[in-house]
């Protein structure tokens, strides 16, 4: 599923958060954004998502206007997301995690008061667990997760919801080096597995570098550079604005 968004802005009163962005992601793509604090990252995936709605401009799946469409309308139409900080229910298993997440999906609340889980959530929960590694700790209470492993719940909370166009905000935010490649490898993993349209936030430039097909850079809500690495690492306006003079690996 192709996700395109023509001419978004977004203001907070004289600020101009996300200001007339036009931006393709193609049908299974990954695509990283990357820019300074208060470059308008959050606020661009939040208008995606439905979670807020533009001043102007329009989001458009396959095609079709968004725009207007409320976030759970959006959600069933494809897109999925996943935050900075793990958005899970602490007091719950791993499965019940999912299993709440699938029966949501498929339009079963009304039924958890008398039976849970539904008729068939366990099953696709645990196809999920197993899609991101976390079928070794299906039966473990959420709080008591690493915090890595918190992150791979709430993406696999997304991916319950069966999304064709995945968001991804700061996936390795807090995690020790080693734990940040294992994460990454995971999510390049689901994307080719899933065939997903991905687009991520990320702070870090060497996974950015060598994981991005396509890295968009945003600067005080406008998009400031588009292109590969190698375009991107060279690019002078990126280098001042962002990266500075640090080197990055290939």
């Amino acid at each position: 599923m192709s996700l395109k968004v023509e001419n978004l802005t977004k203001r907070f009163g004289g600020l101009a958060a996300i200001s007339d962005v036009t931006l393709d992601f193609p049908t299974g793509s990954l695509t990283a954004v990357i820019g300074p604090n208060g470059a308008g990252k959050s606020t661009f995936f939040n208008l995606i998502s439905g979670a807020i709605r533009p001043d102007s401009g329009r989001v458009l799946l396959d095609g079709e206007d968004v725009t207007a469409h409320s976030r759970g309308d959006i959600v069933r139409r494809g897109i999925g997301r996943a935050f900075q900080v793990a958005s899970i229910f602490p007091t719950m298993t791993v499965a019940e995690n999912l299993m709440v997440a699938v029966a949501a999906h498929r339009g079963q609340w009304a039924g958890l008061g008398r039976r849970f889980p539904p008729p068939g959530a366990r099953v696709r929960a645990m196809e999920v667990a197993d899609l991101v590694g976390l079928a070794h700790v299906a039966d473990t209470l959420s709080a008591h997760l690493s915090h890595g492993d918190q992150k791979l719940l709430d993406i696999a909370l997304a991916l319950a919801l069966e999304p064709k166009v995945l968001l991804l905000d700061e996936p390795t935010a807090g995690m020790g080096p080693e734990e940040r490649w294992q994460m990454i490898e995971r999510v390049q993993r689901l994307w080719e597995r899933q065939n997903l349209t991905l687009v991520f936030i990320e702070h870090d430039m060497d996974i950015v570098f060598r994981v991005a097909q396509t890295i968009r850079v945003l600067c005080y809500g406008r998009v400031l550079a588009e292109g590969d690495a190698a375009a991107i690492r060279s690019n002078q306006a990126v280098i001042d604005a962002y990266l500075g003079t640090e080197e990055h690996a290939a």
